[in-house]
């Protein structure tokens, strides 16, 4: 396939990154076509420029909510650009069928519907993925990858104090609070590592929504040097700070996507979740779940035990 192609994909950053596979058989199968991505803007910048799109645009424009309503009168330039595409592969959840009625109103020839919903039949990589086969597209491989532009690079050494011992990323947040470890059982786990890694700098990440964890982290290590906090950064330049990373201790959650796609070895904590259908299919990456499904019930000992195998050259 020559030309134009346009995915649509709405949802969370797991979400997204999850949907990168899916993404790279696009880019391999048709190399020589532009490929462009409809989606929330800060979240998509992790694929443009950077192997899977030569564009982005974002999905929150106000004339987009016309797409919604079967008797909306559509934006025209809307309308324009959704019938530029050569296809249009849509993971945008429309139960009623009035978004893609909407994009045939537009003109959209080729339209390939892709459920975003996840069962509990197969890894979520390979659900997401299954759609393209419609286009003779065959996942081989569930791994996403990240890949940082030079940019990315420059940012992360920028915000990494010059030192010549690794550091290790910590994300003590996640997309819900029944998938997340207590900020005490985190705190007693860095204290720990501190004292396993004397030299090892501990970079702390999170965004808005992590406020009281970092919190409760910022007042216990305010007077350490060696623990670095670096929040709210653009995804891209995250992704390139985990390059760097000797390895990344998370939840499940979409930031702890992210590490495992930009190739840093993680130790992923999973509570209700089922890490066959949700954990990185990435190399090195290890998952302890909990025997009850409570995050509670992950034991601070078999956190460090499995550390210990990563921490050996730190």
């Amino acid at each position: 396939m020559a030309g134009r192609i346009l995915v649509i994909r709405g949802g969370a950053i797991g979400d997204f990154i999850l949907t990168l596979p899916a993404l790279a058989l696009l880019r391999d199968a048709f190399p020589e076509a532009h490929i462009e991505i409809l989606g929330y803007k800060h979240i998509v910048a992790l694929a443009e420029g950077r192997f899977y799109a030569d564009a982005t645009r974002s999905i929150e424009y106000a004339p987009m909510a016309g797409f919604f309503n079967p008797k909306s009168e559509l934006d025209p330039e809307l309308c324009a650009y959704f019938s530029s595409f050569d296809q249009v592969i849509s993971y945008l959840y429309d139960p009623d069928a009035f978004f893609s009625g909407n994009l045939r109103r537009a003109g959209v020839r080729n339209l390939l519907l892709a459920d975003p919903r996840v069962g509990d039949h197969a890894h979520a990589s390979d659900q997401l993925a299954l759609p393209l086969q419609q286009l003779a597209l065959f996942l081989l491989d569930e791994g996403a990858r990240f890949f940082p532009s030079d940019a990315d690079m420059r940012e992360a050494r920028r915000l990494l104090p010059a030192d010549p011992h690794p550091f290790v990323a910590i994300h003590p947040g996640s997309g819900g609070k029944q998938k997340t470890w207590s900020s005490g059982n985190w705190k007693a786990l860095i204290a720990r590592m501190r004292h396993r890694m004397p030299t090892a700098r501990m970079a702390i990440v999170g965004g808005e929504s992590d406020d009281c964890a970092l919190e409760t982290l910022r007042e216990a290590f305010h007077n350490d040097s060696q623990a670095i906090f670096l929040e709210s950064l653009p995804l891209p330049v995250l992704g390139a700070v985990f390059t760097l990373a000797h390895f990344f201790v998370g939840h499940d959650s979409g930031i702890s996507h992210l590490a495992a796609a930009a190739g840093c070895p993680c130790v992923l904590l999973f509570g209700p979740t089922d890490p066959a259908i949700w954990a990185p299919r990435n190399e090195s990456v290890t998952t302890l779940q909990s025997p009850t499904g409570s995050m509670d019930d992950i034991a601070l000992e078999s956190v460090l035990a499995v550390i210990d195998s990563f921490a050996t050259d730190a």
